[in-house]
């Protein structure tokens, strides 16, 4: 937990260095590409306040000067499978992005859909160590909160306060300078494979750039997808991408639930492939230009010529219609919204004020999808497009970017989290023993 904690410290001064010297790179490294932007920092309009605790709470200015994307290699699951070929890919996308820039980045932010997230909710509670609360008692706060068993090789890639409570008060943002006796706190934390973030960075390494920072890709993706009042209010951001579909639950502008399911746009792909025996890019092209769900009289009569260069005539002049296409599509996207139902539910999504959900990421534009996802995850649904943001290329406004976006928002702006607070080093070696008198307490 201590590395941890120190390597996050490390990559926030990495990105604050970075942004003293003007431009940083945020990527998207997914199942189907990997994305890439360079952003310049101190030449926009200005800066924007944002909600957090800290010092890094407010927007810094930001614009994009430079944009490359390529087809990802290597990738399966938002995981890197062949290490070789995703730094090919990495590269290529880093190497368009710097040319059309023309500038050379050494520091990137990531953001990935793998290494099987979860969340947990903690709570901690603390005596004020003088009138008014403190700097440190915020970050003694922090540290009461009592971290569970994230089972072996996983660690923590997210710890972010979203409620403090002052005494009888609760719903406070930023409670430092107001009175009171006792502090409470609501943190919301998500873990990861740590094999899959090392392998990340060890991958950027191999591309001479050093990792700034690190980001969810359903967080980013719901940062970009959700507009302030869905925010603020509660929805879920549904992030449908090639290798995972993910999610993440917003409400008061902080995210308290995040999670993956391991099918996507890929597995669609698939099915045609061997549904109709044809390779796996006449697939691809057959879904893009000719998919949907919902099948009418006319889909029937619509021939789609799948084409080919086998040699043999009558395979490479066949033909399927729109409603055979529907067919092999339909189960399986009815298949990935069932397991983002299932996953809500266990959230208790149904909860609260508002149960907006969002549609995001390239799978989302297949047409008919959100008025099947309403009949199966509720009546609000809409599709989702990522926020403006300046300088930002046409082709990178689609609903495919939206973790790109958001991960320029969360480069520019990150949420305080546990590490941006001094919490003194031996307050780590006390844990252990601290967790197993608690156990004594509770079960002797």
């Amino acid at each position: 937990m201590t590395d941890l904690y120190q390597s996050q410290r490390v990559m926030r001064s990495l990105r604050r260095a970075a942004m003293q010297r003007g431009v940083v790179a945020v990527m998207d490294i997914g199942t189907f590409k990997v994305a890439c932007l360079i952003l310049k920092f101190g030449v926009s309009d200005g800066p924007a306040e944002g909600s957090g605790v800290g010092a890094m709470a407010g927007q810094a200015a930001f614009r994009v000067i430079g944009a490359g994307t390529t087809r990802s290699r290597g990738v399966r699951f938002g995981e890197i499978a062949a290490m070789q070929e995703t730094e090919r890919a990495v590269r290529t996308a880093l190497q368009t992005a710097q040319k059309m820039a023309q500038t050379r980045v050494d520091h990137a932010i990531l953001c990935f859909s793998g290494g099987d997230l979860r969340s947990y909710g903690l709570e901690g509670m603390v005596e004020l160590e003088g009138d008014t609360v403190s700097e440190n008692d915020i970050a003694r706060v922090l540290d009461s909160c009592d971290v569970p068993d994230l089972g072996p090789g996983r660690e923590v890639l997210h710890a972010q306060p979203v409620n403090f409570l002052l005494d009888h008060r609760s719903g406070l943002a930023d409670p430092r300078g107001q009175a009171g006796r006792r502090l409470g706190c609501d943190m919301h934390l998500v873990s990861v494979n740590a094999d899959v973030v090392q392998n990340l960075v060890h991958c950027l390494k191999r591309c001479d750039v050093e990792v700034a920072g690190l980001a969810a890709a359903p967080y980013v993706a719901g940062r970009s997808a959700l507009v302030e009042d869905e925010q603020e209010l509660g929805a879920a951001a549904i992030d449908l991408g090639a290798g995972t579909t993910t999610l993440s639950i917003f409400i008061k502008k902080h995210m308290i639930y995040a999670d993956t399911v391991r099918i996507g746009g890929d597995h669609i792909t698939g099915d045609i492939a061997k549904g109709f025996q044809i390779p796996y890019s006449t697939a691809e092209r057959i879904k893009t230009f000719y998919g949907g769900v919902h099948a009418t009289g006319q889909d029937d009569r619509e021939v789609i010529e799948i084409g080919g260069d086998s040699g043999d005539w009558d395979k490479d002049r066949r033909t399927v219609t729109r409603s055979d296409l529907i067919g092999i599509m339909r189960p399986r996207v009815e298949e990935i919204l069932e397991e983002v139902r299932a996953r809500l539910d266990v959230a208790g999504f149904d909860h609260l004020p508002s149960q907006q959900i969002v549609l995001t990421g390239g799978t989302s534009q297949i047409p008919g999808l959100d008025g099947l996802a309403a009949r199966i995850l509720g009546q609000q649904v809409r599709l989702g497009r990522p926020i403006r943001v300046q300088g930002l290329p046409q082709a990178a406004t689609g609903p495919s970017f939206a973790a790109l976006v958001g991960l320029c928002q969360f480069a520019a702006c990150p949420q305080d989290e546990w590490w941006d607070f001094g919490i003194p080093a031996q307050r780590f070696a006390a844990r252990p023993l601290r967790r197993a008198m608690k156990w004594f307490r509770d079960n002797w």
